[in-house]
């Protein structure tokens, strides 16, 4: 996995923290933890997209937030557990997976390092 890869997940793992900051922030501090967070977030897309394909990424980088979120929700803030929950959230994944799987070095933007 090289560097973009890595910047992509990690822009995905940062907006699961954002995400849910933006449901439990309550005090300027905490909104500015929030803030700090996206603009963070974004940034690792940004370097992502430099030389991977932005469809790709961007598709990668909501998969992750959307099943770290769910996924958080339920181990950490007491979400009820829903086998179909986790039924979708593995379809999920399962298309984040395959899109990482068939974007291979010939889908990568020309003229990219």
């Amino acid at each position: 996995m090289n560097k973009e890869w890595t910047y992509v997940i990690l822009a995905g793992l940062v907006e699961v923290l954002w995400a849910i900051g933006l449901k439990y922030s309550d005090h300027w501090l905490d909104w500015s933890g929030t803030a700090l967070l996206i603009y963070l977030s974004f940034v690792l897309l940004i370097k992502a997209t430099k030389s991977l394909p932005v469809a790709t990424v961007y598709a990668i980088f909501t998969g992750i937030g959307t099943a770290g979120t769910v996924i958080a929700e339920i181990a950490v803030f007491g979400e009820a557990f829903r086998w179909t929950k986790m039924l979708f959230i593995l379809l999920l994944l399962s298309g984040v997976i395959g899109l990482k799987l068939v974007t291979n070095e010939s889908s990568k933007k020309e003229g990219a390092s």
